[in-house]
């Protein structure tokens, strides 16, 4: 949106972790809400703008308005599941710490994306990254690490990071999939 301008593109107003967005890890991506020209139109930032330019959705009066909740509801190429609770996370612990956590996140996925990215995995890394907990992620960073060869192919190592995201999905009930609006 013209003239909007975030302080930090990786986590939106809205509460999205745009630094561990599929689109923002492409050569020439997104740089996040706010990041620069180009984004389309975005009822939260209008929102924002008529509420005193709010930083972030948990700083207004109103949160958490309706608006907020209706967006909850499906996913983009991005999750929304942990919207809210990643703004109140954010709220509680602290902008500058959350942004060390969501770095943190985001230095493990440019680790999954640089090793064990098959050409098919970029979106279930960062769907994984998103939903598990910094902690969760770590561990399975490390039991990947931990199993990871010389000799295996790019789609061994691949197989490899998704079988261990999967069985730590199945250990703390986190769905890995994407909730699509569905097509009329």
């Amino acid at each position: 949106m013209k003239n909007y301008r975030r302080s930090d593109p990786r986590f939106s107003l809205c509460g999205l972790n745009c630094g561990l967005c599929p689109i923002h890890h492409m050569e020439d991506g997104c740089p996040g809400c706010g990041g620069g020209e180009g984004h389309q139109p975005c009822a939260v930032i209008r929102c924002s703008q008529q509420h005193s330019g709010v930083e972030y959705c948990f700083l207004c009066e109103e949160y958490p308005c309706q608006r907020l909740r209706d967006s909850l509801e499906f996913d983009s190429f991005l999750t929304h599941q942990h919207m809210l609770r990643d703004l109140d996370r954010a709220q509680k612990m602290g902008m500058e710490t959350y942004l060390e956590e969501l770095g943190e996140k985001t230095a493990i996925l440019e680790k999954l994306l640089a090793g064990y990215n098959d050409g098919r995995r970029k979106s279930f890394f960062c769907l994984a990254v998103n939903l598990f907990e910094l902690s969760d992620c770590q561990e399975v960073w490390e039991e990947i690490s931990s199993q990871t060869t010389g000799t295996q192919s790019p789609k061994e190592r691949a197989a490899l990071a998704v079988r261990l995201f999967r069985e730590r999905a199945d250990e703390r009930g986190v769905e890995l999939k994407l909730h699509k609006k569905p097509k009329k």
